[in-house]
């Protein structure tokens, strides 16, 4: 005859509620790290200390004596202008509606609807910020691609940390398999990472900006990260399938 160890299962409502806990606190840790990093930015690029490095890494990234000409091939200049639109809002909004077709196909508004509000809040704050700092584009080289909006942050590196995290983290809610999770995560990190070297390369923004941008997206990634799970745990949005 099959018993039931009340003490067991305590134990295992333990362990699950201890990672919980762990999980939670670590983002809550990583949000705090990028917010803090974006104010030092901030700070530091209000004040200038951050000049002498912005244009270190912009001319290392030019031919010795020709900033106008971007080092390597011209295939890598290319190559760099496609990785940039990755970034842009025409790529980004294509992706979102083709993410938001598949959750609405799966039944899963709510979760639509949450994933709308946090893209809009991405491109809300984003905007915001560079209308506050309004900080001159690079005029050390020149840029390899039209652009008419302030510096700091840089958009395209900020929304694409919030677009890129924001849609794996969706993908591993309805994923079981621990390494596909890896996996989304990767592949988002990878992309932002990609987005905002290329904006460097192509002299359009000072690396401090890239650095603001993917600081500012991935605090507000991690607050969407949050409020998700806060919102799932209470019913509003559909649990992970």
């Amino acid at each position: 005859m099959l018993t039931t160890d009340p003490s067991r299962h305590l134990a295992r409502l333990t362990a699950l509620l201890q990672r919980f806990e762990i999980a939670t606190l670590m983002v809550i840790v990583l949000g705090a790290g990028a917010l803090w990093a974006f104010v030092a930015l901030a700070a530091e690029m209000l004040e200038g200390d951050l000049h002498a490095f912005d244009e270190a890494v912009l001319l290392a990234l030019r031919t010795p004596g020709d900033p106008s000409d971007p080092i390597g091939p011209h295939q890598v200049e290319i190559a760099m202008r496609d990785l940039t639109a990755l970034g842009g809002v025409t790529i980004l909004t294509l992706i979102t509606v083709a993410v938001l077709v598949w959750l609405i196909l799966k039944r899963q508004r709510a979760t639509a609807g949450f994933l709308v509000a946090a893209m809009v809040g991405g491109q809300i704050i984003s905007n915001v910020t560079k209308l506050g700092f309004s900080r001159p584009r690079p005029d050390l080289v020149p840029h390899g691609v039209e652009v008419s909006t302030a510096s700091f942050p840089s958009g395209h590196s900020m929304m694409a940390t919030v677009a890129y995290l924001t849609l794996a983290v969706i993908l591993t809610r309805a994923e079981k398999s621990n390494p596909l999770k890896a996996f989304y995560l990767g592949v988002a990190v990878v992309l932002s990472l990609l987005v905002g070297t290329s904006r460097v390369y192509l002299g359009v923004h000072w690396p401090s900006d890239v650095l603001a941008g993917w600081s500012l997206g991935a605090f507000w990634a991690l607050c969407v990260w949050l409020l998700a799970r806060r919102l799932q745990h209470q019913g509003r949005i559909e649990p992970g399938k």
